[in-house]
């Protein structure tokens, strides 16, 4: 049973909406993942179908949680029947369903993001093009983002625009590796994921007849994260939505961070130009931070023009000020962020795992790893490499692949020497150039290796080597996904190979490769419980989809470890404790950022996000002086600190409360004046501080180090050119210093 009387007045107001075409705004931490949940289970319990309700989300772990709270309310039953996924997910369901009309068997595979750019960079070989310029990577991007716009190859080589800008950036072959890439993926019966957009988007557009069909199907059309679409997505969204007009978008334009991957921003700015008629719904009560948190947010955001204007307030404490850290140098900022840390979880009882450091840029961990480990404080880099990306799962995944469709090119030269098996590259090298001359595929070609120019005995291994995968492809046809796995592990002698050594990093492959049937275990058996397909194809999906969208997705559940990441990766989670470091000029707001206003509204947007991460600590830092670029350079505040309030710029009559913003000193120095007091640095240039070194110090005296910052000198020891100092900073410990080289000064 529903009951509304959960939800507040604004809630209440878009759940019920079902007559017209709704923009939720939902502002941060305003309940966004209720309000959809709710308004899910209360369209079933109005009567409407379940499997006629169409959600889409960006992560397997959104759709999980929207689902398992929507069977709380109606029954594991119904939730079941619903279409809720990630776009890629449900659009690979409907391709899969309406493959003919598309010219693909339903056997196709897709590749992740690794695959693909291992067949940019094969063509790129293939072409002979200098891999030095034509960066597999990059070309890998342009294509996608070509895909993204809805740009078909023969689009983009009739395209002066996008030849002149391919020209310019000195890759003008851009264009015919796309062709290339493109044909060899429909020969080889593989997508990638900006595939499964692209032609779920063709299928509708040729194929009005099917989308009309998923039109009437779809009673209504929810989307979770609308600022994060891209065009593909939106013009899909409009595809299944604009007759019926049956739909439910909710985001916020404040936390649209994610242009760099294609997402448009003013798709959700411009849904009302487009569905005329659609309601607005704003959720501007915030339930996670302290006033003084929601207040400094607002304040800041208001300085951007393109935005959705609201008032987001919020009803908890008014809680601890703001604090601003002023550090002489990053490897001073470190050290005050360890010793802040420490204070909070000693003297606050605050657990490490409700503290997260973010940054702008990945680069800026190296510091905070440092100093966190060597202070033995407990810390993880969000985001590693994840289980699917592992080599040996790669390897075996390849296995599978080929059991489901031996045409797979990447699949197949991942594993045909792998475990060796005496195929080396001049007998490939032969293979593939029979299958470019006759435009076959790699499998073709390994089924008749008497066509090519070798000898009786590398024949011999091509044979085997087929009749291995031949084996495995007939076994795909009638065998469970389980039995099938161990099969392939063995006799290809993956396991045997994995199995053969005793070091540490074998035995986490070992563990690996157990964990990888489990899995797959577990899935044959969730699977037959619940009457779907237990087969290798219906995992390599649903493992293909899961690797590539939650790859960042899953937070540690390990306790008592400090988070540190990126403020991208950040987005959608919260700590009651939050860092955000290196608030300066050309770091935050980047260099590329401050090129256009929009990159530099984004900019603020990405800020916004990481403040509102924060339940009732929020700590900046900002630093005198970084060490980039091989030299110590001069840095200055970010502007994003004058907008907050946290120097005298700040207007703070537009926020609605208030906020309690005050700096304060680093926390347990050991000298009394802190590194606020900036004033005592003396002129900072591109190479460090200018620096006439004392000929002396003495014990006693106050010194400022252009690294290290603020000290009081300990000892000292010898004369002349090898005089030396001993000296206990106030963050960096104690430092012991030739003073000929030192760069410091005398305090003032």
């Amino acid at each position: 049973m529903v009951n509304l009387n959960e939800l507040n007045e604004a809630q209440q107001c878009a759940v019920t909406c079902c007559d017209a075409p709704s923009l939720i705004i939902a502002g941060a931490g305003s309940g966004k993942t209720r309000v959809l949940t709710y308004k899910i289970a209360w369209m079933m319990e109005q009567g409407m179908p379940p499997e006629r309700i169409l959600a889409l989300t960006f992560t397997n772990k959104a759709a999980r949680e929207m689902k398992e709270r929507i069977a709380k309310q109606v029954g594991e039953e119904g939730a079941s029947r619903l279409w809720m996924g990630t776009f890629h997910s449900v659009f690979a369901r409907i391709l899969r369903y309406e493959h003919e009309a598309i010219g693909f068997t339903s056997n196709y595979t897709i590749y992740d993001q690794t695959d693909s750019r291992a067949l940019v960079r094969t063509i790129i070989r293939e072409m002979g093009l200098d891999e030095k310029v034509y960066k597999p990577n990059s070309v890998a991007a342009r294509i996608s983002a070509a895909k993204n716009r809805l740009v078909l190859p023969s689009q983009y080589l009739a395209s002066p625009s996008t030849l002149n800008a391919d020209r310019a950036a000195k890759v003008p072959a851009t264009g015919e590796i796309y062709q290339r890439y493109f044909e060899r993926c429909r020969l080889a019966e593989v997508m990638d994921f900006d595939d499964l957009l692209l032609y779920t988007w063709l299928l509708f557009r040729n194929k009005p007849e099917i989308c009309q069909k998923y039109e009437e199907k779809f009673l209504y059309v929810l989307v979770d994260e609308y600022q994060d679409t891209n065009y593909a997505q939106d013009q899909i969204i409009w595809q299944l939505t604009q007759h019926r007009q049956r739909v439910a978008v909710v985001g916020d334009d404040a936390q649209s961070i994610y242009s760099f991957r294609g997402a448009n921003i003013n798709n959700i700015l411009r849904f009302r130009e487009r569905y005329q008629g659609a309601r607005l719904f704003k959720l501007e009560q915030n339930y996670r931070s302290t006033q003084t948190i929601v207040a400094a947010a607002s304040r800041l955001i208001a300085h951007n023009k393109g935005q959705i204007p609201k008032e987001v307030f919020s009803n908890k404490a008014v809680g601890e000020p703001i604090d601003l850290l002023r550090c002489y140098s990053d490897i001073d900022e470190a050290a005050i962020v360890m010793k802040r840390i420490k204070e909070l979880h000693y003297k606050h009882n605050i657990s490490y795992a409700e503290i997260a450091v973010l940054y702008r840029t990945n680069a800026q961990s190296r510091s905070f790893e440092e100093i966190l480990r060597k202070n033995a404080v407990p810390y993880r880099i969000y985001g590693g490499l994840s289980f699917y990306q592992r080599k040996e799962i790669k390897d075996v995944i390849a296995y599978f692949r080929l059991a489901v469709n031996p045409h797979d090119e990447e699949a197949l030269r991942r594993v045909i020497n792998y475990p060796a098996r005496g195929i080396g590259d001049t007998t490939f090298s032969k293979v593939c150039d029979e299958a470019k001359k006759t435009k076959k595929t790699l499998w073709d070609v390994l089924s008749n290796p008497d066509m090519l120019d070798l000898s009786s005995g590398a024949k011999g291994k091509l044979r085997d080597f087929h009749a291995l995968i031949q084996e495995f492809c007939e076994a795909s046809e009638t065998t469970r996904a389980d039995v099938l796995s161990r099969l392939i592990v063995d006799k290809s002698r993956i396991r045997e190979e994995i199995n053969k050594g005793r070091e540490a990093e074998d035995i986490a492959r070992q563990e690996n490769l157990q964990e990888l049937m489990d899995n797959i275990a577990s899935f044959t058996v969730e699977c037959i419980e619940q009457n779907q397909s237990a087969s290798i194809s219906h995992y390599l999906q649903e493992v293909s989809l899961l690797s590539d969208l939650d790859g960042d997705d899953i937070l540690s559940e390990e306790e008592g470890v400090v988070t540190l990441m990126t403020i991208h990766a950040a987005k959608g989670l919260e700590f009651r404790a939050v860092f955000v470091v290196g608030m300066e000029e050309e770091l935050f707001p980047s260099p590329m950022a401050l090129e256009t206003p929009m990159g530099l509204e984004e900019e603020r947007r990405l800020c916004y996000v990481a403040m509102t991460r924060a339940e009732e600590f929020l700590t900046f830092t900002t630093s005198k002086s970084r060490f980039r670029y091989g030299k110590v350079e001069q840095m200055q505040p970010s502007r994003f600190l004058h907008e907050i309030g946290l120097f005298g710029s700040a207007r703070r009559e537009e926020s609605p409360v208030r906020p309690q913003i005050q700096l304060r000193k680093p926390l347990s120095a050991p000298v009394t004046a802190g590194p606020r007091r900036l004033s005592s640095v003396t002129e900072i240039t591109g190479t460090g501080v200018k620096h006439d070194a004392p000929t002396s110090v003495s014990v006693g005296d106050v010194i400022v180090h252009e690294r290290f910052g603020r000290g009081r000198v300990i000892g000292t020891a010898d004369t002349g050119m090898d005089a030396k100092a001993t000296v206990e900073f106030e963050n960096a410990g104690v430092k012991q210093l030739l003073l000929r080289f030192a760069k410091f000064k005398k305090a003032e």
